[in-house]
């Protein structure tokens, strides 16, 4: 593997791309607890808890981002993390309102959508029972 100053970073949703960019730093959390990528880090794979994940760009920029649990994968100059939910925060004292406004907005929408979902299931049972109904 050659030696980079910088590796590619792309940070996925189930619905969409919340990061894709070079990054010379990259700090999560595992089960097993923090820990950090440099560009030229050995490949790994590991799974992700819900906590901060933070990016320095090449010019120095500091990238922080609200993350549910997920995935990381570190492939030569790589990374792709794919989590279940993230949003990305102006900084750190922000992100914690900006996380708790974001999640529970979704977490309403899926507890709608599940709450649908349970109520086209029930009237679907129904009409399968009606139809064992022997017609007179």
């Amino acid at each position: 593997m050659s030696m980079a100053n910088d590796m590619h970073v792309t940070l996925r949703l189930p619905t969409r791309t919340l990061f894709e960019g070079r990054a010379t730093r990259l700090t999560a959390v595992a089960k097993n607890g923090g820990f950090g990528i440099l560009p030229n880090h050995i490949d790994f794979v590991t799974a992700l808890v819900p906590s901060v994940l933070m990016l320095t760009t090449p010019e120095g920029r500091e990238r922080v981002f609200g993350i549910d649990e997920g995935l990381l994968v570190k492939k030569s100059h790589a990374v792709d993390v794919a989590v279940r939910r993230g949003v990305e925060g102006d900084d750190l004292g922000t992100l914690r309102d900006t996380v708790r406004e974001t999640f529970i907005e979704m977490e309403e929408d899926e507890r709608v959508a599940r709450s649908a979902l349970s109520r086209l299931e029930a009237d679907m049972v129904r009409r399968f029972a009606s139809l064992r109904k022997p017609q007179l």
